[in-house]
């Protein structure tokens, strides 16, 4: 028991007159849950040593039979809740058997996000990963949707319509800088540093809010705080946010693009003054990697049907496995504007924020470190540099595409794993719960009729 972490999280509680306790932690698709405890003396100890029980059969874990799990705060998450009317202190949790050792859930996506760092260390000896999310999400006025037996439907209303040209749009015709002000104050205390914010591509309320780098497992809690943060925001302001990679027809995806390097000493792996984007030998296998096994990491950056009607060419998704610089039709751009070396890095463009992030990071690293292990080189791979439009030239008949849909990736996946089982960090049980879910949610929509489907067949 860290006494210094509970007497810090003590003085918060007096300085804030904290009436409650809330324990949140991610299900296996990377949905948030949580539980409240009002508060007490020494709860704190409590929970620490104790934990908290709960069903993980409903977080998609563990079986009914067998499903009793346990929930322990990681104090170093420590956030006042702003969304709470009580005084609520926050915590993201650890996920614990419930043996005599509280063993580690295997699948609890924030101890493998610590394994995998380790694992980093051991084969490359670097310190850290670093992590860089761009968040794209639409903001709309109003939302109706539902699905029954006899019918099916979506609307939504926007209050920005603009005809091309939105990306960086200037007020008053940007109907929402100002609630992306007041959502970065609300990120900064929590913790959360934000780069920029801006209007996106998207001409029907398309915005984005980019934050700065954080290790692998704060850039993953914060990237399910963030999106709390902007869901809640939202509906206290009367507005509708969707993270959904395509909530539009014939509208600009959103994605969740990565930006990635790793240090050692503080010193950036990745940087070599002269090479192809500055980009050391260490950080091309990286990036061979990656670009290697992006089928199979479809199925964790891209794990959703509708990611699927985003990766489409035509609207700056990133199609094709292939790098370069300033490139966005690539699955991976090194930024051209990059002048510092401490800063030099890539980005990887396809994943979204359907993704669970834990689970989304960890495997990107782990296809990175093989990349490492094996020297892929990503231009005897075939992978690059491109520099300009491939997709048009006569190059494309070398270029590989990620999958077409959720089904492929995960068959992809189930061929290409062995770079995911590296270090136990994967485990059988992880994997093939995961393809049982997503298989399931395939079938859910595979069997149901689409709207669209009696525009073209109703009256043949």
């Amino acid at each position: 028991m860290n006494k210094k972490q509970i007497q810090y999280c003590k003085e918060i509680i007096k300085k804030n007159k904290i009436e409650f306790i809330d324990l949140k932690a991610n299900d296996l698709t990377g949905r948030l849950h949580h539980i409240t405890l009002p508060y007490y003396d020494n709860i704190l100890e409590k929970l620490v040593t104790e934990g908290v029980g709960f069903d993980g059969s409903s977080y998609g874990f563990k079986k009914v039979e067998n499903s009793d799990m346990i929930l322990v705060p990681d104090l170093e998450t420590a956030r006042i809740d702003p969304f709470r009317d009580a005084p609520t202190l926050s915590f993201y949790s650890h996920i614990v058997l419930t043996d005599q050792k509280r063993t580690p859930f295997s699948q609890d996506g924030r101890y493998l996000a610590k394994k995998a760092e380790g694992l980093l260390k051991e084969i490359t000896g670097a310190d850290k990963s670093w992590w860089g999310p761009e968040f794209e999400f639409y903001i709309f006025s109003k939302v109706e949707y539902d699905t029954r037996t006899a019918s099916s439907y979506y609307r939504v209303e926007h209050a920005e319509e603009f005809y091309k040209k939105a990306y960086h749009a200037a007020n008053p015709f940007d109907e929402y800088d100002d609630f992306r002000d007041e959502a970065c104050k609300l990120l900064k205390a929590q913790g959360i540093n934000v780069k920029y914010h801006h209007h996106e591509v998207g001409e029907r309320g398309q915005q984005e809010i980019e934050t700065y780098f954080a290790d692998l497992l704060t850039t993953a809690d914060n990237i399910i705080t963030t999106k709390y943060i902007l869901f809640n925001f939202a509906k206290q302001k009367g507005l509708y946010i969707t993270f959904m990679p395509k909530p539009m027809y014939q509208q600009a995806g959103n994605g969740m693009h990565l930006h990635f390097y790793i240090t050692k000493n503080g010193k950036n792996l990745f940087y070599k003054k002269g090479e192809y984007g500055n980009f050391s030998e260490l950080g091309r296998y990286f990036i061979g990697g990656m670009l290697k096994h992006a089928p199979a990491l479809s199925a964790f950056t891209n794990p959703s049907t509708n990611s699927y009607k985003r990766l489409v060419p035509g609207f700056e998704a990133p199609v094709a496995l292939t790098y370069g610089m300033g490139n966005r039709a690539g699955a991976i751009r090194i930024p051209k504007y990059v002048s510092n070396p401490q800063e030099t890095r890539f980005e990887y463009r396809p994943p979204d924020a359907t993704a669970n992030p834990y689970l989304c990071l960890v495997a990107m690293l782990l296809a990175g470190i093989d990349g490492v292990v094996n020297k892929i080189d990503p231009v005897k791979e075939g992978f690059g540099p491109y520099d300009k439009n491939f997709l048009e030239g006569d190059d494309v008949h070398k270029i590989h595409f990620l999958p077409r849909n959720l089904a492929e990736a995960l068959d992809a996946l189930e061929i290409d794993n062995d770079f995911l089982r590296r270090g136990n960090i994967f485990t059988d049980e992880l994997l093939q719960q995961w393809i049982k879910t997503k298989n399931e949610e395939i079938h859910s929509i595979g069997t149901m009729p689409h709207p669209f489907e009696y525009k073209m067949y109703f009256n043949l």
